[in-house]
């Protein structure tokens, strides 16, 4: 996403969720050629210095710069589409076979199980978590990577959810800002921004979780994706390439490789992918100036340092 601060009627065609019109006056949005869209997608339109604008990403799914009107996905009743690092698996698709409680559900029977078809099952398993008393545990404050600090989104911009028993988790999508930290924090804590991302990295490398990667924030433009990603935005612009720091780039790829080894998806391209590449996209963010093959060779080493269990030197000295 980018983020801007509108001034003036947000267009009602930037939805962050994928799948409805968001946004209103006054917000910020990340999006179309450096903006953000209201609704915290990202419509990356190169906007003046100190605005963030994002796509609107309201609880439905989508996030990145959505047209309405002009074939936009709107997140219901389209067919996925496989794109750069697409494919039409995860969110609704390349889920895990029948669990215990969907064999319950389905009469204990592998002729209840027949009847109950692949369509019915993703139903069936994702209703099961939203019944009182079948949520994951979770309390206020929890984050998912102990290096982040806590501050909550506002509700108006993601989904609650239980991933990945509900939707799968393959994906991780790289955003912009397109503004300051401070302005992205803003924008993600309106409730009518309609958008926002799980995490955003400064550039002096801190992190800041504002969504459970448990719940699906409305980040991507995409309802597909959303439901299948983790989000990260990173503070700065996509034409300046001094706002990529190295402790941005380091702080970054521990996530992606954490949030890798988390859902046992591989740290590829396929896989981690700029917000440019969701299918329909209209955003354009991380852009050219994002150093691809740096940030994939920190994630691979990072992962390898886990799987050994050494540990990295950041540029401070510091150990992690």
């Amino acid at each position: 996403m980018g983020h801007v601060t509108g001034q003036g009627p947000a267009d009602p065609a930037d939805d962050g969720r994928g799948d409805e019109p968001g946004g209103a006056n006054g917000r910020e949005h990340h999006g179309r050629d450096g903006r953000e869209d209201r609704d915290g997608r990202e419509d990356r339109r190169e906007g003046p210095e100190g605005r963030v604008e994002h796509d609107a990403g309201d609880g439905r799914e989508g996030g990145v710069g959505q047209d309405a009107g002009d074939g936009r996905d709107t997140g219901q009743g389209t067919e996925p589409e496989s794109g750069a690092g697409g494919g039409r698996q995860g969110g609704s698709g390349g889920r895990r076979g029948p669990s215990r409680r969907t064999l319950l559900i389905a009469g204990g029977t592998a002729v209840g199980l027949a009847a109950v078809g692949a369509g019915l099952h993703q139903d069936l398993s994702r209703w099961w978590w939203r019944m009182p008393g079948n949520t994951q545990p979770r309390e206020e404050g929890d984050v998912d990577d102990p290096r982040a600090e806590w501050i909550p989104a506002a509700q108006g911009n993601w989904r609650l959810a239980n991933r990945p028993d509900d939707y799968t988790i393959d994906r991780v999508i790289v955003h912009v800002t397109q503004g300051s930290y401070a302005s992205a924090v803003k924008v993600f804590r309106d409730p009518q921004h309609r958008a926002a991302a799980h995490y955003i990295v400064r550039q002096d490398g801190r992190l800041t979780q504002m969504i459970r990667e448990l719940d699906i924030a409305f980040h991507a433009g995409n309802r597909e994706y959303n439901e299948r990603s983790v989000g990260i935005e990173h503070e700065g612009w996509i034409n300046r390439p001094s706002d990529f720091t190295e402790s941005m780039y380091r702080t970054s790829a521990k996530l992606t490789a954490g949030i890798c080894a988390r859902y046992g998806f591989p740290a590829d391209r396929e896989h981690i992918i700029g917000h440019v590449e969701v299918p329909r996209a209209t955003h354009h963010d991380p852009g050219p100036n994002w150093d691809w093959d740096h940030y994939m060779s920190l994630v691979r080493g990072q992962l390898k340092r886990m799987a050994t269990g050494t540990r990295q030197q950041d540029t401070d000295g510091r150990s992690r």
